[in-house]
């Protein structure tokens, strides 16, 4: 493929180790077995060396605030440092790509990574004020075409994405060790009177940045396990998917538990029977264990899950609110149907739109932030924003991308594998499920564990992925420090859906 070319040489750097390390094995040595040790520990530096522009991007939003002031909606803000990265990673990518010489897309990804471009060009040339709509046109492009195409580019084989993927695991648990102790200290953002919520480095106004961040951690973690030969990596996977549920919950996202939860169930099911329901009781007996050990099942988190069923008979203001923005946004589509009212401009046409039961804001308090009135500036639902400000147009070029991402990316974990019995899984029907053993292709190819990067361990993590973004895109939008990271999980799923896997 093109994108090996680009990475050059480095692509084999995988069966190189795997060649040292058979060597070494075979003297069967102590000298022999450190010698595998060190070389496997220069392999996986020089990974890293190759992959810093992608992982300063991650380790950059540590930064408390992410480095700067993000609001949601796309409408802007004064960037972050890990934005700053994401520049840095696209111009370093453009170098390799020109020193290489060689194309770096296929057409499909070309096709696919491209669409958007023309969603947004368009939107902003229609709109009512053109000149409003440029930082929009730069952070869309940001967000879903050059942050993803460099991060497709940047990843060689299956070891480069599970290093990626792991670092996306250390920044879910890092930024969770910060929102258990803003919990139990009572340093949090405010909810319901107490300093109780978790947002980690994020603030008391991104209040969905350590939710998302967690989440992503939860959804990499249980598809290495479920995807991974048993080994200290699958275990370790497994402990950090278990860990991680305590700040999910304290972090009083309800969008985020209902992606997590419906994402690990279709990853369970995708993995086959007999796997998903070992790795569930695993994480859910550790889960239990680390909920009950922090006093997670409090009132506050008991009442938060009640209110999931109650939207309808008795919502409170934040659901009211969003309903309200929905419905807004259905009414400033029909006014543009095709192009939209132009980016950036939902804020501008929100008030003529919406009803009265709309409030004039959100209120944001703790976690070192004053009190303040977040004003409502987009609808909390990705598609309906797209749709309200791009148009039908704009959706079709967005939307349908990710949807080509998904069909490619599941077609290709179910139909590239084996099961146990050799047989190959084809049928729509027989999706997770591989004859009466219940072994599931995506789970059935010997190789590399999940700490390498299995095959089966990077379907169901870059799977997992995109269908968690999916579903809460229902529930959010684009907007606030945690936004770049985004791209760099729609760049994974791009390299595993629109690449050949070559790989350790």
């Amino acid at each position: 493929m093109t994108t090996a070319a680009v990475a050059g040489a480095g692509v084999g750097a995988g069966s190189v180790s795997e060649a040292r390390t058979g060597a070494g094995s075979g003297a069967g040595s102590g000298a022999g077995s450190g010698a595998e040790s060190a070389a496997e520990v220069r392999e996986w530096a020089r990974r890293a060396a190759w992959l810093a522009p992608v992982l300063a991007v991650i380790a950059l939003l540590l930064v408390p605030g992410g480095g700067g002031e993000g609001t949601r909606g796309g409408t802007g803000g004064s960037g972050t440092i890990a934005d700053a990265a994401s520049g840095l990673l696209v111009l370093v990518c453009l170098v390799r790509v020109v020193r290489s010489g060689a194309r770096p897309l296929t057409r499909t990804a070309a096709v696919v990574l491209g669409l958007p471009v023309f969603g947004v060009c368009l939107a902003a040339v229609a709109s009512s004020d053109p000149g409003a709509s440029l930082p929009g046109i730069a952070r869309y492009l940001q967000i879903f075409v050059l942050v993803p195409a460099a991060v497709l580019l940047s990843v060689r084989d299956r070891r480069d994405f599970a290093l990626l993927a792991w670092a996306l695991v250390a920044l879910a648990l890092a930024e969770g060790a910060v929102g258990v102790a803003q919990y139990a200290t009572g340093t949090g953002a405010s909810y319901q009177g107490e300093d109780v919520r978790a947002v980690g480095t994020f603030g008391a106004t991104d209040v969905m940045g350590m939710a998302t961040v967690v989440a992503y951690g939860v959804v990499v973690a249980v598809g290495l396990a479920l995807g991974g030969r048993p080994g200290r990596a699958r275990t370790a996977a497994l402990v950090c998917a278990a860990v991680l549920w305590v700040p999910l919950v304290l972090s009083f996202s309800r969008g985020a538990w209902i992606a997590t939860v419906l994402t690990c169930g279709v990853q369970l099911l995708l993995a086959g029977v007999r796997r998903a329901v070992r790795v569930a009781a695993v994480v859910a007996a550790l889960g239990v264990v680390l909920v009950g050990g922090f006093g997670v099942g409090s009132a506050m988190v008991e009442e938060r899950v009640a209110s999931i069923t109650q939207v309808t008979a008795a919502p409170d203001q934040s659901v009211t609110d969003r309903y309200t923005l929905w419905a807004a946004a259905g009414r400033i589509w029909r006014e543009e149907p095709l192009t939209g009212v132009g980016l950036k401009e939902f804020p501008a046409y929100r008030d003529a739109h919406a009803s009265l039961a709309l409030s004039s804001g959100s209120d944001t308090a703790g976690a070192g932030a004053l009190y303040a009135r977040q004003p409502l500036l987009s609808p909390h639902n990705m598609y309906l924003l797209v749709l309200s400000e791009q148009g039908l147009i704009g959706l079709l070029a967005l939307a349908g991308g990710w949807a080509v991402l998904l069909v490619a990316g599941v077609r290709r974990g179910w139909r590239r594998w084996p099961t146990r019995r050799g047989r190959s899984v084809r049928s729509v029907g027989s999706v997770g499920l591989a004859g009466p053993v219940g072994q599931s292709a995506w789970a059935g190819r010997s190789g590399s564990g999940s700490g390498s990067g299995s095959d089966s361990g990077c379907a169901l993590v870059a799977t997992g992925l995109l269908v968690w973004q999916l579903v809460d895109f229902c529930y959010a939008d684009i907007g606030g420090p945690s936004t770049v990271l985004m791209s760099v999980v729609l760049g994974l799923a791009a390299w595993w859906s629109l690449t050949e896997v070559r790989g350790a």
